[in-house]
């Protein structure tokens, strides 16, 4: 089967942008035709097998032919213009050396469904690009969300993300405290979060205080060890540059000059969440993760401390609130529509 007829035999999934694209019933058709001047990105841009074009046209509805480095693209007007645009985003990309996965097209096409951002796709925005750039890696932000909250985290003090896993909350915090401890803006980095699943009374656990912990901290780790390679991780933390501690060890401490992050905050009482967000010192950054729709704590949501932070403290000047939707997630595809399955309005709840 030519990639042809598979599109035509596709059609685009029911709540996609494609979806809702005005005039369905007798849509006015538009041809459009780029031209790249170095064809040797195409193989590239285009995907092995063409997946990336194939994964555009069974998004917006609209069909895609090459030849040499000429594309054209046919559909109606607007997915046209969208599929234009995310092609011109994926070769800016490419230009900038980061990698076309599924999820960074994905992510485009996500995006090109908001008019305000087509200068940030395409690369044609004159502000400065929005990016972290770590020892491993240089970090763009996957949807207009991420861009929000990647400008809060550089403007202001403390910043709450709210939303659920795998938007991105923790690892831009990560990212964007390592960027900021290999520049000199900060001398520490202190990633924390609540040990729920050990009740926070972790002495009776075997092994040394390290053991104890690390089960609990692993998904800091993770995003570290992605920014950072594994031995100046090792060597910053054995310096105390990088510090990944329960909550409960934040007690009684000021943390100045430090990027401080707090993971899984949802599962913090509101005494919790006061002593941590109180620590807070001179020439230091708060950010505040957590999905409000998945709290383990006793009491639920209605016992979150994240829940009542955001309540307090949200309109303070210094301190932002980003927040997240499924809409939102940059992992596999299938995941965003798992959380929808779960969390959207049709959603049943568990059997009691």
């Amino acid at each position: 089967m030519s990639r042809k007829q598979a599109r035509v035999q596709t059609s685009a999934p029911a709540g996609s942008p494609s979806a809702g694209l005005p005039g369905n019933s007798a849509p006015t058709r538009a041809r459009t035709e780029m031209e790249f001047e170095n064809p040797e990105v195409l193989g590239t841009l285009f995907g092995q097998f063409d997946a990336n074009l194939v994964q555009i046209e069974n998004r917006l509805g609209v069909y895609i032919s090459a030849r040499g480095n000429r594309i054209q693209i046919e559909g109606s007007e607007e997915a046209v213009a969208r599929a234009r645009e995310v092609l011109s985003g994926m070769h800016t990309r490419l230009k900038q050396g980061f990698e076309l996965d599924q999820g960074a097209v994905e992510s485009l096409i996500a995006m090109s469904s908001e008019p305000t951002l087509e200068g940030i796709i395409t690369g044609d925005d004159k502000r400065p690009p929005i990016m972290i750039r770590t020892r491993k890696k240089t970090i763009v932000p996957r949807s207009a969300a991420q861009i929000d909250y990647m400008q809060a985290l550089t403007s202001n003090e403390v910043t709450f993300a709210l939303g659920p896993a795998g938007t991105g909350k923790t690892y831009l915090a990560v990212a964007q405290a390592v960027a900021q401890l290999i520049t000199g803006s900060v001398q520490r980095l202190i990633l924390s979060r609540p040990a729920v699943e050990a009740g926070e009374r972790i002495g009776f656990l075997p092994g040394d205080m390290k053991d104890k912990v690390d089960p609990y901290l692993r998904p800091l780790y993770d995003a570290l060890y992605d920014c950072l390679p594994a031995e100046q991780v090792e060597r910053r933390i054995a310096s105390g540059e990088i510090e990944i501690a329960p909550i409960a060890f934040m007690r009684g401490r000021t943390l100045g000059d430090a990027f401080v992050i707090l993971d899984e905050a949802q599962n913090t009482t509101a005494a919790q969440m006061k002593m941590f967000l109180t620590r807070f010192g001179q020439n230091s950054r708060m950010v505040v993760c957590g999905d409000p729709n998945q709290v383990d704590i006793p009491g639920g949501v209605m016992h979150s401390g994240l829940a009542d932070a955001v309540r307090r403290l949200e309109g303070i000047e210094g301190i932002a609130v980003s927040r997240f939707t499924a809409a939102d997630v940059v992992r596999h595809p299938l995941v965003g529509r798992i959380v929808d399955a779960y969390e959207g309005p049709n959603a049943e709840k568990p059997p009691s």
